[in-house]
């Protein structure tokens, strides 16, 4: 199975490839898109459209993990994401990508075991997980996480469904 893990974001949105074969996992891509900070937020979302329309378009995934919301104090911040959210689940939804959010904490958990694991941690793990040679980015290394996520859960729930549970 494919995965295309996101972790949103209007300055950077960073996005990973995973491929899930029983428990190996492996890296296809990642990247980070950077829309232009200069534009309005609708010019910034047209730029995340496109982009990662490209990147589906691309890597052809199965399915898609992207990390959800978490409490902000900032409210303006708070919607700048979930605008941007919106244009992620907007362009999934029309590749006929099945969807699943999972909260930074579960990621957290589900890659190093620690819900409050910090960044090195999650990165450190990710990079050994996956046979990564250097790290991404930060935002790329949080979008891997999501799609390692997933891969986890996924298998998770296949095992108990072949059980009978």
């Amino acid at each position: 199975m494919r995965i295309i893990g996101i972790d949103p974001g209007t300055r950077h949105l960073g996005w990973g490839i995973v491929r899930a074969e029983g428990t190996r996992l492996t890296c296809e891509g990642y990247g980070i898109v950077h829309p232009d900070v200069d534009l309005p937020i609708a010019g910034r979302l047209v730029q995340i459209d496109e982009a990662l329309g490209e990147v589906m378009r691309e890597h052809v995934p199965e399915e898609a993990a992207v990390e959800s919301l978490f409490f902000a104090k900032d409210a303006q911040a708070a919607s700048k994401l979930g605008h941007a959210r919106g244009v992620v689940l907007l362009v999934l939804a029309k590749a006929g990508v099945p969807i699943h959010e999972y909260e930074p904490a579960r990621v957290k958990r589900a890659v190093t075991g620690r819900g409050r694991a910090d960044k090195q941690q999650v990165a450190l793990m990710i990079k050994a997980l996956l046979g990564l040679r250097e790290l991404p980015g930060a935002d790329a290394t949080d979008a891997l996480a999501v799609a390692v996520t997933h891969a986890q859960y996924a298998r998770l729930d296949r095992v108990l469904r072949s059980s009978g549970r």
